[in-house]
């Protein structure tokens, strides 16, 4: 896109929250399908699949569903700068100094986001009380969440 976000709002709570949901629900299918990538592994290689799976192997699927949900993030922000969700809300995120985010912002944010939701939502809250409207994670990672002015489309018959 090659409009001005200079003068583009800051993205609210309920707005940014509305876009979790959504991507939320895909989340979920992706979920879905990496279980069934590891309950196929596991069918592959002959563990019992009645037993549960021991601590390290607990643990590294863990850290692969994460490392997966992470991912759809990195990409889509990387790519774009919107999930489907936030295209959905009419969200885009962004570098503080303009542009789309790195790589390293992106992560970064990821590992940090749930940082920002883990003491009930404080870090979320404070894009409310904020006079940038930020959350923690938008400083820390040195983005921030914009909203994308209404498409008007004409008719054109």
């Amino acid at each position: 896109m090659s409009e001005d976000t200079a003068a583009l709002p800051t993205a609210g709570l309920i707005r940014r929250l509305m876009a979790m949901v959504y991507d939320g629900l895909l989340l979920l299918g992706i979920t879905f399908a990496y279980g069934v990538v590891i309950w196929s592994l596991r069918l592959v290689s002959g563990a019992d699949l009645t037993a549960p799976p021991g601590n390290f192997a607990q643990i590294l699927t863990l850290l692969g569903l994460w490392l997966v949900l992470a991912s759809y993030f990195v990409f889509c922000w990387i790519k774009r700068g919107q999930t489907l969700g936030m295209k959905t809300w009419r969200l885009k995120l962004e570098a503080r100094g303009g542009g789309l985010p790195g790589a390293a912002q992106c992560w970064l944010r990821c590992l940090l986001a749930p940082v920002s939701a883990a003491p009930a939502g404080l870090g979320y809250l404070w894009c409310q009380f904020d006079r940038r409207r930020g959350c923690w994670h938008d400083y820390w990672s040195d983005t921030k969440v914009l909203v994308l002015p209404k498409n008007n489309k004409k008719n054109q018959k």
